[in-house]
């Protein structure tokens, strides 16, 4: 219930308002073939997560539910195919831990509500991992049926992210394979079968990329001809930005992902910096009948992470497709735990994360100054107090350091929960108030006579594709010369950003301000905007303009409320 809050939020820029305009576009004009926006050919997605939400715009209509919902399902299959192969890899008990951890990993909670491809990509391959050890571990017919269920997945991960996601789904039951010894499973035909059948499912996103790119090698694409789309598909997208010589790059540090995961799974990360090393070091204790699959979420985990690190592009969101194994590397560590000492270490250390939670929330809502604010502080101290002292005592199945840890455990669980129903229900909503280009599109649709049947925007200018969905009415882009043509027959309406209000003056334009609309990128916080003392300073404005042709004189403006 409190991951399904992020439904009811307005969709974030700059990522996911564009995901959810190219799904519009799609929806709206029937064309799931060419992925456009703006106007122009779009090549940087697969398209799997696209058709996805247009067939669910189609069903729900265009809002941010329905862009959001089928992401949340996904997501929820990871927590389902987590609990699925933690217990098969180490029973009841570590799988209830494990979707403990995985539905309350802090960066899982932002990726349902600021939607890009990873909820979808964090079901599928989870999913395919669990089908794919299933079908290595059972050589009756349920094997085979086993292997074409992960073959499904793992082309639907490759039609949302690029083939690199087959890396991570292999790693893992390589190392185990390696790990047990277990030489005749690279012999066995199944493996053959999954890769045939894993090119015949991704064959309708080579279809759709010839059609839109290879068979028009006239199109510019990233300013220049002659793009394969295929190509870039099966190796531009991510072996190039893996070696950072694709029409992508970025510069990107080896350190990056170790620090980033501080925040992004907590508030479970020290847990899982013990576990990974705890299991990395019993590599190489002397084992004569290693237990199938014990190193299939480290391998998996392990190998993807290094490749993450070496990449030079490198954002938070990647390390979502490992959170599945890291809770089932968290949980079996806890399940595990031995010795009174470690039990009361991280009995402290849960303790400790879960105060810092509570005095964390409630200097957020200070610091944020939300109306009535003073009130949701005492009620998130109370909250906090419930599910600290009352609720998490009686949930512990064990006495003694067993108990207290299991207790520690609840209590971390309980107080992420405060945070992220905090999060999906008071912050959110109020920050996207800031988000200029959702609040003029929704204002659109309640105002009279507005909004005409074609609201232009710069084509100069930075894009704001939360407008382009949440208005009403067709977007199109021009230069600002091409603007006077058009003005010439009569007042035209314009959204752009007040850096361009200048260069409209400059050009002799009529120009009257219908509406000012604060604006910062809510999905990029900095304490300058969290702050309320400092927040205005840290604010841009975009307006909704209405222009007329040049006149000569000196252009005025007419600011309303």
């Amino acid at each position: 219930m409190v991951n399904a809050g992020a439904l009811f939020i307005p969709i974030l820029e700059p990522d996911g308002a564009l995901y959810a305009t190219i799904a519009r576009s799609m929806a709206q004009a029937g064309d799931f073939i060419d992925l456009r926006v703006g106007g122009s050919d779009w090549l940087d997605k697969p398209h799997f997560p696209f058709w996805v939400a247009a067939l669910s715009f189609r069903a729900f209509g265009i809002n941010s539910f329905a862009y959001k919902f089928p992401a949340l399902l996904f997501w929820a299959a990871g927590g389902y195919y987590t609990w699925r192969l933690a217990l098969v890899l180490y029973g009841r008990s570590v799988a209830r831990f494990a979707v403990l951890i995985y539905v309350s990993a802090a960066h899982l909670v932002i990726s349902n509500n600021d939607v890009r491809a990873e909820p979808y990509l964090t079901g599928l391959i989870a999913g395919a991992v669990y089908h794919f050890f299933r079908a290595s571990r059972n050589r009756s017919k349920g094997g085979g049926l086993h292997i074409v269920a992960g073959s499904a997945l793992a082309a639907c991960a490759t039609m949302t992210k690029g083939p690199f996601v087959l890396v991570t789904i292999g790693a893992g039951l390589l190392v185990d394979c390696v790990r047990t010894r277990d030489w005749r499973q690279f012999l066995l035909p199944r493996w053959w079968l999954a890769l045939v059948l894993i090119a015949i499912f991704i064959s309708p996103e080579l279809y759709c990329l010839y059609r839109q790119f290879d068979m028009h090698p006239e199109k510019l694409i990233f300013g220049r001809q002659n793009v394969s789309g295929i190509r870039w598909f099966l190796w531009d997208s991510q072996f190039g930005r893996f070696m950072n010589n694709g029409p992508i790059r970025g510069s990107g540090n080896p350190f990056f992902f170790l620090h980033t995961l501080l925040w992004a799974f907590a508030p479970w990360s020290i847990l899982l910096y013990y576990a990974i090393v705890h299991k990395s070091c019993k590599w190489r204790v002397a084992n004569r009948a290693p237990v199938p699959g014990d190193f299939l979420c480290l391998g998996a985990a392990l190998i993807s992470f290094s490749m993450f690190s070496l990449s030079k592009f490198q954002l938070p969101h990647y390390l979502n497709i490992l959170f599945p194994f890291f809770s089932i590397l968290t949980a079996e560590k806890l399940d595990h735990l031995e010795g009174q000492v470690s039990r009361r270490a991280f009995t402290m250390i849960q303790n400790g994360i879960a105060l810092l939670t509570a005095i964390l929330l409630c200097e957020l809502a200070w610091w944020f100054h939300f109306t009535a604010y003073k009130g949701l502080i005492v009620l998130l101290l109370a909250l906090s107090g419930l599910a600290a002292f009352l609720v998490s005592p009686r949930m512990k199945m064990d006495k003694g350091a067993v108990g207290k840890l299991q207790t520690a455990v609840m209590r971390s669980f309980w107080l992420a929960l405060i945070a992220y129903a905090f999060l999906n229900f008071c912050l959110y909503p109020a920050m996207m108030h800031y988000q200029a280009g959702m609040v003029a599109g929704k204002s659109l649709r309640s105002r009279d006579g507005i909004p005409p049947q074609e609201v232009y925007m710069l084509r100069e200018a930075p894009s704001n594709y939360s407008f382009t969905f949440y208005c009403p009415g067709t977007i199109r882009y021009l230069p600002m010369d091409s603007l006077r043509i058009n003005a010439g027959a009569g007042p035209v309406w314009v959204f752009l950003s007040s850096t361009y209000m200048d260069s409209l003056r400059s050009r002799g334009y009529n120009i009257q301000a219908l509406r000012r609309f604060p604006n910062f990128h809510v999905s990029g916080l900095t304490a300058g905007f969290f702050d309320w003392r400092t927040r205005p300073h840290a604010l841009d404005a975009w307006f909704l303009i209405k222009l007329g042709d040049s006149s000569g004189g000196a252009s005025r403006d007419q600011v309303s409320k």
